[in-house]
């Protein structure tokens, strides 16, 4: 599979982000209750496999956030050589223990292309956070094609810039069985980065995940 990320990452923010770029960077609003807030938050996220017997990719994902209001471009990420767009409204319910959820829907195009209903979910207590990211992908050329996507986490924050976690995920973006790998994660944060290895256990060899996240 030749592998296309930059190419489909402009795509993308070509069609959901024309006008974002000139948006002053300030930081993002605290809350759904923050209505007539001007302020914009970005993240560009770039996932690296490392997987066994294949040829390593690059899954980038480019989000932008406006009060309850939030847009997400992916390309890799359902599938090889496949886009997907996403609209999702962002609110939060706690304080002392913070649920954050994201409904959203998505299309999905390129080798893979159909409709998809996701989520992004999270709940924080102190230094404990469980999160979870789903979604139903609905495939217009093949309904047998047709899967369900996840990856839930707990992470621990040791200290203000170290995590360390578990994670699981089940995904079609490359050539496994449609089985749930699970495995540990340890997480830095400089700023405005955060860099992030996974490892995947479940089969003879792990999968390595390499995440950076540069929110601006």
């Amino acid at each position: 599979m030749r592998n296309r990320p930059l190419l489909g990452l402009i795509a993308t923010a070509a069609v959901l982000f024309p006008g974002l770029l000139s948006a002053q960077e300030t930081q993002s609003a605290t809350g759904s209750g923050s209505s007539g807030s001007d302020s914009w938050s970005f993240s560009f996220i770039a996932d690296g496999y490392i997987v066994p017997d294949s040829s390593f990719f690059v899954s980038p994902m480019l989000t932008a956030d406006h009060d309850w209001l939030h847009l997400e471009g992916r390309y890799n990420y359902e599938d090889h050589s496949t886009g997907s767009i996403w609209f999702g409204y962002k609110f939060r319910v706690g304080q002392r223990v913070l649920l954050e959820a994201t409904p959203m829907i998505g299309g999905v195009f390129g080798k893979t292309a159909g409709v998809a209903p996701g989520y992004e979910l999270s709940l924080s207590y102190r230094r404990l956070t469980l999160s979870d990211t789903g979604e139903y992908v609905f495939n217009a050329k093949d309904r047998s094609g047709s899967f369900y996507y996840a990856w839930p986490q707990l992470e621990y924050s040791l200290v203000e810039w170290l995590n360390v976690g578990f994670a699981a995920q089940r995904t079609k973006a490359y050539h496994t069985d449609f089985d749930v790998q699970r495995g540990a994660l340890v997480g830095i944060a400089f700023r405005h980065v955060e860099l992030t290895t996974y490892v995947f256990a479940g089969h003879s060899r792990p999968t390595v995940v390499l995440e950076e996240v540069f929110s601006f």
